[in-house]
């Protein structure tokens, strides 16, 4: 049986601000950002509320165990929402599980070809109806 390798990520912003590799994906990410126009910088206005922001890091092992890469992304504290205001909208940009499942198997019974991909980042291709403070 294989022993794979194990890593724990760093938490807290200001252990990786001054680790290389955390600070080029850091980095990374922020580029990505900007270059998707996902954001722009402005004054927060008076009376608007200000959602916070926070990094999450995440350390990519290979099939044999070994550091693949490092990944970094700056999400937004969705839980920051007001009860009986915006409580109930959330948004996860992930598949859900029964619907992978389905897709497997519709893929074996029609004898496709299933291919993987990494996707780096992923941004929305629609517009809110308000703004939103970061």
């Amino acid at each position: 049986m294989a022993m794979f390798a194990t890593a724990i990520d760093p938490v807290f912003f200001y252990e990786t601000v001054k680790d290389a590799k955390w600070k080029m994906v850091m980095e990374a990410e922020i580029d990505a950002i900007e270059r998707n126009d996902t954001w722009k910088l402005t004054y927060l206005p008076t009376g608007a509320k200000k959602v916070r922001v926070k990094w999450v890091y995440k350390t990519k092992f290979n099939e044999n165990g070994e550091i693949d890469k490092y990944k970094a992304r700056l999400i937004a504290k969705g839980y920051t929402q007001e009860h009986g205001i915006d409580y109930t909208e959330v948004f996860a940009p992930v598949a859900c599980m029964d619907t992978v499942c389905l897709v497997i198997s519709l893929t074996a019974q029609k004898q496709w070809t299933i291919f993987q991909l990494d996707v780096k980042s992923t941004f929305l291709h629609g517009y809110l109806s308000e703004d939103v403070f970061c």
